[in-house]
């Protein structure tokens, strides 16, 4: 693409706005559209274009990218669209489960154009940062045509041509992070009920989260317990981390703090020491959460 091609974004929330700013500001013409009006008001004010409905959006340039609420959303949005769809690359940035990836996949091609699905692997002030990056997945060609413009956003990670594989990734990316959220929100409410205000626990809780990728390392690189199936338990053992995680229960019980994340963590400990995991090191919990086939469903470009 030149070096100032026209970009069409449809979804004007915190991200889509981060990204219209990013793309004016390197220059790019870019045509908005989003279902209430007034959120491109500033955009249109810092020079972005305003479109009247989705399909003068999507006419106004050969790249469409779609930051939406999930991909359902598209449907809405682009079925009124799609006499301008075809031979178009429509990147869309909304988050969904990798099956409604490949179906959506199917339902842009069906209609002329081609789907590289994306995860953008930052929070608004982050894009275009030099820390930001960008699953992608699809053809990779497409990919690379427009590579230059959506490297501006953050740095594109094309992981595979299985549409579905950078929603699989970015999910799993969310897994750590709502996880991370809840066992801190959890924390600081255990601490709350004795007494202890969060602004004075949370601090020390975060710090406990920049140690925490130290014991993922095990004795290898990070999440090669994981992948060997070899789990030391010279450090802790399974049995130890289970005691641990029975305690963060009965502390939780004892002062009436929601019990449900403390309890989850505890029936992984519980189900690893039932499959004779006990002397194992805590990694061992893998083995009874990982999925019971070798390959999840579509893996490899099959839906």
């Amino acid at each position: 693409m030149s070096a100032h091609a026209p970009v069409a974004l449809i979804g004007l929330g915190p991200m889509g706005q981060a990204m219209v700013r990013t793309l004016l500001v390197a220059g790019h013409p870019v045509t908005v559209w989003n279902r209430t009006p007034s959120r491109a008001d500033a955009l249109v004010a810092e020079g972005a274009v305003r479109a009247a409905a989705p399909a003068e959006a999507v006419a106004a340039s050969d790249l469409v990218l779609l930051s939406l609420t999930d991909y359902a959303a598209m449907y809405d949005v682009l079925g009124g669209a799609t006499d301008v769809l075809r031979g178009r690359t429509v990147v869309n940035l909304s988050s969904d489960t990798p099956g409604a990836t490949r179906a959506a996949a199917r339902w842009v091609a069906e209609h002329g154009a081609t789907l590289v699905a994306g995860g953008v692997m930052t929070p608004p002030p982050g894009v275009g940062t030099a820390d930001a990056y960008v699953y992608y997945s699809g053809p990779r060609a497409a990919l690379r045509a427009h590579e230059s413009v959506l490297a501006l956003l953050g740095a594109p990670r094309h992981v595979g041509e299985d549409p579905g594989l950078a929603q699989l990734l970015y999910q799993a990316q969310l897994d750590v992070f709502l996880t991370a959220l809840s066992g801190v929100a959890h924390a600081a409410a255990l601490a709350q009920a004795a007494g202890v205000p969060p602004t004075q626990f949370v601090p020390e809780a975060l710090r406990t989260l920049v140690e925490t990728p130290a014991m993922v390392g095990g004795d290898g690189a990070p999440g090669a317990d994981f992948e060997t199936g070899v789990h030391p338990g010279h450090l802790s053992t399974a049995t130890m981390m289970g005691a641990t995680a029975a305690h963060v229960l009965g502390a939780s019980e004892e002062l009436g703090v929601d019990t449900a994340l403390p309890r989850a963590v505890l029936s992984h400990y519980e189900r690893a020491l039932a499959a004779g995991h006990g002397r194992d090191g805590w990694s061992a919990i893998f083995e009874v959460i990982k999925a019971r086939t070798t390959a999840g469903p579509g893996v490899g470009g099959r839906s």
